[in-house]
């Protein structure tokens, strides 16, 4: 064989080797991507994508629409694309659970860019790794306190009092307004360790005006409400940090014990928390708080208004609850409004069938498998906690209030992935026992004191869930004798 023969020889033979290495990697490749759930759905319009229907649904009476269409045309995850992003929608309940509890390496927080021109890079609802898990940690602990939860209850005791005595029996109570100032004191309070006065009522007012920007354009420029809803989170930041100045001044963080969250953070001993950071972090924790327990007590009130049957079982176990410590002769202190197992019930059954927390989105960092659905990098993914919490797979009659259905259930926080009212994983909602608290405090005095007669009003649900008409109502005082 002469040396030409032999290079052609050769160089067929390395030919062949790699031909054959090259269609079994493909035959590898092609028999890994048939492992995995095509993912359907339909894109939409080009750059709009389907953004419209779903906001259109979302002003309907079942904003959940937009999502039953397409899981009996695509199954319970699909694609679509909203709010300017390719996004994957988990109506099930296992991927959900997974998504929330991954951690920052596979999906991180995404909100409109007008959410994080508000809450700045440093943001507890932004921020991720090490710093998040500190800062929620510090905080969760100190609202399962018991101390902060007497502080809650003999604070939402005396302003829930104070406002339903100045109610009038001829004029109607607009429940979401009432709640709503009761609760952002009840916040600011545990928060910054701020009372009643003139620096509440500012903060009250400016935080109205930054809320007003969270679901806006995305313009920073004078006129605009982004422009004016950061203008007014300067001055409320420029409040917490000279409250702030005056704890680190005074040092009674250290000789008295944190009584909020803004000392917890100033006792941390790690050094990464300053100032600012503490400063504008009390403003962001607001925004998820100042509206979920007022809407939480306004929507009990609707639906115990339309369900005779719960309201009288509601009032007999807390008109009991009050015979039984007037007999004693003290005043209820938390765990005594937590353990009425039927009023945890109605606020439960709240809790699903209002959802407060439509869902949450997150951000894939890397190409993430779940269940055989491979998600992208890049794409969103939206965990959606109403089709869950609708689904009569899991819940019997899921458009009617029952809260009997909470009987001898476990409602430990984790141990229903068919019930996600605030979140899951490691962004869990810390104040979820203190929203609970706040809305069993009401409901007490609220049933033992009045009866009343509500107006026709309707639930509005996009952008935020909301009463159209701020539920007003016609009271009666009761006139029990004890």
């Amino acid at each position: 064989m002469d040396f030409t023969t032999t290079i052609v020889f050769i160089s067929a033979a390395v030919l062949f080797l790699f031909t054959v290495l090259f269609i079994n990697r493909r035959h590898s490749l092609e028999s890994r991507v048939n492992t995995k759930k095509i993912l359907l759905g339909s894109m939409g319009w080009p750059f709009i994508g389907e953004t419209l229907d779903f906001i259109a649904c979302g002003y309907t009476d079942r904003p959940q629409s937009f999502m039953d269409k397409r899981r009996q045309l695509y199954g319970k995850v699909f694609k679509t694309h909203l709010f300017g992003s390719p996004t994957i929608v988990s109506t099930d309940a296992e991927v959900s659970r997974i998504v929330l509890q991954s951690d920052a390496n596979s999906f991180v927080p995404s909100y409109p860019k007008s959410l994080t021109e508000l809450m700045g890079e440093c943001s507890i609802l932004r921020i991720n790794g090490s710093l998040h898990r500190r800062i929620h940690g510090l905080i969760g602990s100190f609202f399962k306190s018991p101390y902060l939860k007497a502080q809650v209850t003999c604070d939402m005791r005396k302003l829930v009092m104070q406002s339903m005595a100045a109610w009038e029996e001829d004029r109607p109570i607009y429940i979401q307004d009432e709640t709503k100032h009761i609760a952002f004191q009840v916040l600011a309070k545990a928060l910054i360790g701020l009372d009643p006065g003139e620096d509440m009522e500012f903060l009250r007012i400016h935080f109205q005006d930054f809320i007003a920007g969270l679901m806006s354009l995305p313009v920073n420029l004078p006129g605009t409400q982004l422009h004016r809803s950061l203008q007014a989170k300067k001055k409320m930041v420029k409040l917490v940090r000279k409250i702030i100045a005056n704890k680190r001044t005074c040092n009674v963080t250290i000789s008295q014990g944190p009584k909020d969250v803004a000392d917890v953070l100033l006792n941390d001993k790690s050094e990464k928390l300053s100032d600012d950071l503490i400063s504008d972090n009390m403003i962001d924790l607001m925004i998820p708080g100042e509206d979920s327990v007022p809407l939480l007590i306004t929507l009990a009130i609707k639906y115990l208004s339309d369900c005779p049957k719960a309201l009288l079982q509601l009032k007999e176990e807390n008109l009991e609850m009050k015979r039984r410590k007037k007999d004693l002769g003290g005043l209820m202190c938390w765990d005594d409004y937590l353990s009425l197992p039927f009023t945890q019930n109605v606020i439960t059954e709240t809790l699903r069938l209002g959802n407060i927390i439509m869902g949450v989105i997150r951000k894939a960092m890397k190409d993430v498998e779940i269940k055989g659905y491979l998600i992208p990098k890049g794409w969103c993914v939206l965990t959606h906690f109403r089709s869950v919490h609708l689904d009569a797979n899991h819940h019997e009659s899921p458009h009617h209030f029952n809260p009997w259905r909470w009987q001898n259930r476990n409602m430990c926080n984790g141990s229903n992935t068919c019930f996600t009212p605030f979140g899951g994983g490691l962004r869990l909602c810390p104040g979820l026992d203190l929203a609970r608290l706040e809305a069993s405090i009401f409901l007490h005095h609220f049933v033992t004191e009045f009866r009343w007669v509500a107006e026709d009003d309707t639930i509005i649900n996009f952008p935020t869930v909301r009463m159209k008409n701020k539920m007003p109502i016609w009271v009666k005082r009761e006139n029990y004798i004890w």
